[in-house]
């Protein structure tokens, strides 16, 4: 005879630190940095505060930790949207630029925590290091692109196209009708056309 089987299966300590970071991210989206508390947190994951505090030291290592999952999730977007770009250098380098006009990095839930991110990387050395280190990350990724694609001083070139590919993002984000992806997708490529040899 086989034992009964339980009910219930408890989940891996990852897959709760995980759930606590998904809540996180859509509680700042959803209410911004004076909406986010340990109570809204713990309601949206299903979870006791103490739990919160189990697996993070407070609010605060939560919150940091989920800009950094963000920023991880962000990178591995861009990168498998270079991936799919196959072999060409500027083919890559077009399709690392525009994954930022398309689903999920469009996605309004994706603004509200990161303009909430954004207003702590200006007063908390913590989040002011992840965003070093992201934008960092993002700019010489984008360099390597840039000089497989014969360009002269292109780190300078990753500063401008970041700029540009940020405020487009952004009024795409706040304003999808303003003028839409595939008119900010051309405007980048017109970028990268006068740009580069």
């Amino acid at each position: 005879m086989q034992p009964a089987r339980q009910a219930f299966t408890r989940e891996s300590a990852d897959a709760r630190r995980a759930d606590l970071i998904e809540a996180t991210a859509a509680v700042l989206a959803e209410a911004g940095l004076v909406g986010t508390n340990v109570r809204a947190i713990c309601a949206r994951a299903g979870v006791s505060p103490g739990l919160l505090r189990h697996y993070f030291g407070g609010i605060d290592d939560l919150v940091a930790a989920t800009y950094q999952a963000t920023s991880d999730r962000m990178d591995a977007i861009f990168a498998a949207a270079v991936e799919r770009a196959g072999p060409d250098p500027r083919a890559r380098l077009n399709a690392y630029l525009t994954a930022s006009f398309r689903p999920p990095v469009t996605d309004p839930e994706l603004l509200g925590a990161w303009t909430a991110f954004w207003a702590l990387a200006r007063s908390d050395a913590r989040m002011t290091c992840i965003h070093a280190e992201s934008y960092a990350g993002y700019r010489a990724r984008l360099a390597d692109l840039l000089a497989a694609c014969g360009a002269q001083d292109a780190g300078r070139l990753a500063i401008i196209l970041t700029a540009m590919v940020d405020g487009l993002w952004l009024e795409l984000s706040l304003d999808a009708d303003s003028f839409g992806a595939a008119a900010a997708t051309a405007m980048i490529e017109q970028a990268v056309a006068a740009l580069l040899p």
